[in-house]
């Protein structure tokens, strides 16, 4: 998820020992589902090599990962798997956006519209919140790095880097994620967390009661079919 707020981007990091591994899995498999269905080969398919990546990243068995490409490219049978997105709003006005893969819209709905609920949420009208993000590929990287390496990393195409407490995110132009992430992974200078490409804010937000915020984006990601969550709260 992201807003990309220092919270969300600290949570994506531990992921692998904050959420439960088995929803996580899920989440991961149902990613590699959805970008299958372009190709099954993530050499020549670039979505599925970043969602292939992410799941070896948290050590997801080779046979899970297999089976996910199987589905997707029609090898196996399974229920239909479709992305969708809906815009929201937070306590205090927050915006977020919600990216689903799901296999029930309704079921999907149903629960995001009690989780708004629970915490002071409700849904927005297509476009109302959407205006004010923008996709980005976001890289995560280990800190330390210093100011020739930050030199580096924008001679390959970065356009920001925001340092957060023992990492550091790296801000590109969505089309150039993989190719900015392999080059990162080939330098040994660089420890490389994470890749992803999401929706950021383009201007952030200081709420007044953060933990709140915090309560809702986390309930919205711990739901089965939720994959992504962005908002514009600074929290």
């Amino acid at each position: 998820m992201s807003g990309h707020s220092k919270w969300a981007t600290t949570k994506r990091a531990k992921s692998v020992t904050d959420a439960k591994r088995s929803n996580l899995f899920t989440k991961l498999a149902k990613n590699i589902t959805v970008a299958a269905k372009d190709g099954a080969n993530p050499d020549m398919n670039t979505k599925l090599r970043i969602a292939v990546d992410k799941a070896k990243a948290v050590s997801m068995p080779k046979d899970n990962i297999e089976r996910a490409i199987a589905r997707g490219s029609g090898v196996a049978g399974g229920l239909a798997l479709e992305n969708a997105l809906y815009e929201a709003y937070g306590p205090e006005g927050v915006a977020i956006i919600i990216e689903t893969i799901s296999d029930n819209k309704n079921r999907t709905v149903s629960n995001i519209k009690g989780i708004l609920n629970k915490h002071n949420g409700s849904l927005g009208t297509s476009g109302g919140v959407l205006w004010q993000f923008e996709r980005k590929g976001i890289i995560t990287l280990a800190l330390p790095i210093n100011d020739d390496q930050e030199l580096e990393l924008i001679d390959w195409g970065a356009e920001d880097i925001l340092r957060h407490e023992d990492i550091a995110e790296v801000i590109c132009p969505a089309d150039i994620t993989d190719n900015l992430k392999q080059k990162i992974q080939a330098a040994a200078h660089f420890h490389f967390q994470d890749a992803t490409v999401a929706y950021r804010a383009k201007d952030l937000i200081l709420p007044k009661e953060g933990e709140k915020i915090i309560a809702l984006l986390e309930a919205l990601e711990d739901d089965e079919d939720v994959d992504t969550v962005s908002t514009n709260a600074d929290i």
